[in-house]
């Protein structure tokens, strides 16, 4: 399967039906892991490298979850193909920087991807819609067994997981979510809860991780520790994490109407009024109209219905995204006016928000 077909197919991180959570947008897990008796990416030589891509993509691509998939060295991809998936956090930006011996497998549904000869040998991750630790743990532990049927992982009894970088020890998993946070942006609370998730052994980054900005609101929350602790456990503790920030991001939202309704329903209005008639618009002013509406969405201004659009805009309103409906090399205001006619097509037909109702979550 090549990256335009793959891109085509239905996928639960895309697809109108399958966006219903408010808060969470999206839970992810992954795994690092090496290969007993080779050295790690950073320190190996081309011929070696290019052994393990070899050996990597032949085990996994004879797993059940990885049948039909996408099955390539990065080199094979274009940029536009590299970035697009970094987009949709199928890839990282590290893996798609790299030009030879890396590798990369997506399944058919875009819910597992693997990266070969990133940081590690291996870097196994399922991605969820919605707030689902439980079932990704299930899907990518599965997956891992499978693959260590086939590869011979490096594991020290005391250490667990030998990884490229001392923080990934023992278990090698930092799991997440994806959390769409408006009002606490907006009530200037964040930094408050940054500083308590931090203290919690969380870490909280932008929307493509580490060193990136919470467009839209967005941010990721993970865990720190991988060692010394066992995967339940530490599912567990972020689990009871994530859930006090949904109440946080909740309570917020109500104080903010209760505060002043008037105030918050004209960014929503503006917002859409902006949606449905610009036409200049960079990804970074995208997000964040994005983010009003979905928030006007939780608040019943919209019907429920139109948050599977928000949710697939905020993915196909970045840059990658928008260059391939181009189906060209375009500067960055072609696509900043491209970007504005593919919203304001979107939202012609977009229900308008109904402020009569005043529905609080």
């Amino acid at each position: 399967m090549k990256i335009s077909a793959l891109l085509a197919t239905p996928s639960e991180l895309t697809d109108t039906a399958s966006s219903k959570c408010a808060v969470v947008l999206m839970t992810r897990i992954r795994l690092a892991r090496n290969l007993a008796g080779h050295s790690f990416p950073g320190w190996a030589k081309e011929p070696q490298r290019e052994d393990i891509l070899a050996r990597c993509r032949e085990a996994v691509g004879a797993t059940s979850a990885m049948k039909r998939s996408v099955n390539s060295p990065v080199a094979d991809l274009s940029d536009l193909d590299k970035q697009i998936l970094v987009e949709r956090h199928l890839i990282s930006r590290e893996l798609s920087g790299t030009k030879r011996g890396a590798g990369l497998i997506i399944n058919r549904d875009q819910t597992c991807s693997v990266m070969i000869n990133e940081e590690d040998h291996l870097r196994i991750q399922v991605l969820r819609a919605g707030f689902q630790l439980k079932k990704a743990w299930s899907q990518i532990d599965a997956i891992d067994s499978e693959i260590e049927e086939r590869l011979d992982y490096a594991f020290d009894p005391e250490l667990g997981y030998l990884t490229a970088c001392p923080t990934n020890l023992g278990t090698g998993m930092r799991a997440s979510a994806m959390m769409h946070l408006p009002a606490l942006v907006i009530s200037s609370q964040m930094e408050k809860v940054v500083r308590a998730v931090n203290q919690l052994g969380m870490v909280v980054r932008g929307l493509f991780g580490e060193g990136s900005d919470a467009s839209g609101s967005i941010f990721q929350i993970s865990n720190q520790t991988t060692l010394g602790e066992s995967e339940e456990a530490i599912l567990k503790r972020l689990g009871s994490v994530l859930q006090s920030i949904v109440e946080h991001e909740l309570n917020a939202r109500e104080k903010l109407l209760d505060a002043d309704a008037g105030k918050l329903f004209d960014k929503i209005g503006r917002a859409f009024g902006i949606l449905q008639n610009c036409h200049q618009l960079t990804s970074s002013e995208a997000m964040n109209l994005l983010s009003l509406l979905r928030l006007g969405i939780d608040l019943g201004l919209f019907p429920e219905g139109s948050r599977a659009v928000t949710d697939r805009l905020l993915i196909e309103a970045q840059p990658g995204h928008i260059q391939a409906v181009g189906g060209q090399d375009l500067e960055s205001a072609k696509r900043d006016a491209l970007r504005a006619e593919r919203m304001r097509q979107e939202f012609s037909t977009f229900a308008r928000p109904d402020f009569s109702l005043h529905h609080k979550t």
